[in-house]
């Protein structure tokens, strides 16, 4: 009985051993989860599902090379409706589930209602480009700024002899935004023929601006600036369509959507160009990228084309803060803290994104600046953007 009880013993314990190795396995595997609060419904969707798409393959892409120190990476989504209310909603309850780090949203209005909440509690990644957050605070922008677009935009339109502009902007805090950037940037010295012809504004809901078109149309412009992001954009674009009005228009790199140009395309301006980052430039030899970056670009066109996707704004959007994060997570850990996680990003230079080299150094709390912004244009017959201007805006000869 004795040698019988042993030998039970024996696989006894080789049982709860085999046991433990497992449970100890599962615990390294399970996932990081990194919520992500995203417009996926109302005016912000077709930039927020673009966006959503894309991080879910950079997921994969990211856990097929190791994950983040040992441990998968999870990508969990909230849509906030495109509702500042419910973004504060649930960013409440994200911040109750003790989350180091936070991506999203993308509307200005969103992000900013957010902002407050997070203060020391957890680093906020917002991926709006209108978002500014202060400075050695908790609060990123993970793509370049409406500043630094609209600096490189309108040097392109100065330099094309488009200096007589028309202005017009939605209410909304997108809209504004972009309208302060646009009336300081008109005033460097370096603009001094630019000038202003008028500068009008849109409701969000409203569903025609016709009185607005007109007043442009007597303005008498030699480009458009349209700013507003998503669903409402189309209002500007049917008003100048039915107006016959054909100049040049540039509208918020937000807009750079698939989606959108699909949907919109029956009215979309024959000359629609966007002030954005770099990764436009693919293939552009006249766009003088760092080789890191061009790299960098060739993973994300080969990953997304691989899914049966077309690479756009969204999908940059997307990417750039969830490679971001991993490679935060990489080097500090699954177990770092969210004042960590805050002092590493201070610090941060050279890491590489498909939009730049960022340098949180020189450009606190967003890595990137002017340098690496560019304009496309819409080219409707290969359904891409082409970069018709070198980094900072410099006009590619046409």
């Amino acid at each position: 009985m004795k040698a019988s009880f042993g030998k039970r013993g024996v696989v006894l314990g080789a049982m709860l051993l085999t046991l433990a190795t497992a449970g100890a396995a599962r615990a390294v595997e399970m996932p990081y989860d990194v919520h992500v609060i995203l417009e996926l419904t109302g005016g912000g969707a077709f930039i927020g599902n673009s966006e959503r798409q894309a991080m879910e393959l950079a997921e994969k892409t990211i856990n097929a090379g190791g994950g983040v120190a040992g441990r998968p990476l999870r990508f969990v989504f909230h849509d906030n409706q495109s509702n500042p209310q419910v973004s504060v909603e649930l960013a409440n309850q994200v911040l109750a589930t003790d989350a180091a780090v936070v991506i999203g949203p993308t509307l200005l209005g969103d992000c900013r209602a957010m902002a407050p909440l997070f203060r020391d509690h957890a680093v906020l990644i917002c991926i709006t480009p209108s978002f500014e957050p202060p400075h050695g605070s908790y609060l990123y922008s993970s793509d370049l700024s409406t500043r630094s677009d609209t600096i490189a935009g309108i040097r392109y339109m100065r330099l094309r002899g488009w200096t007589r502009i028309a202005v017009i902007t939605s209410i909304d805090a997108t809209g504004q935004e972009a309208e302060k950037n646009i009336a300081e940037i008109a005033q460097f010295p370096e603009n001094k023929d630019v000038s202003i012809v008028t500068n009008l504004h849109f409701n969000s809901t409203d569903v025609s601006v016709s009185a607005q078109v007109q007043t442009i149309k007597d303005a008498k412009p030699q480009a458009l600036i349209a700013y507003s992001v998503g669903t409402p954009i189309a209002t500007v674009f049917r008003g100048l369509w039915d107006a016959g009005l054909d100049i040049p228009v540039a509208t918020s790199p937000g807009n750079e959507v698939h989606r959108e140009m699909e949907q919109f395309a029956a009215f979309l301006p024959k000359q629609l160009y966007f002030f954005t980052s770099s990764w436009p430039a693919r293939g552009n030899q006249l766009v003088k990228l760092p080789a890191t970056v061009v790299e960098k670009q060739q993973e994300f066109f080969r990953v997304l084309e691989g899914a049966g996707l077309k690479p756009d704004q969204g999908s940059n959007e997307g990417w750039q803060p969830a490679m971001l994060v991993a490679g935060v997570l990489s080097k500090l850990g699954t177990a770092a803290t969210a004042a960590q996680i805050q002092d590493y990003l201070q610090h941060l230079k050279g890491f590489v994104g498909v939009s730049g080299v960022y340098d949180f150094e020189e450009t606190p709390q967003r890595g990137l600046g002017p340098q690496n912004a560019i304009v496309s244009r819409w080219n409707a017959a290969t359904e891409q953007w082409d970069a018709v201007s070198e980094l900072g805006g410099i006009p590619i000869a046409q």
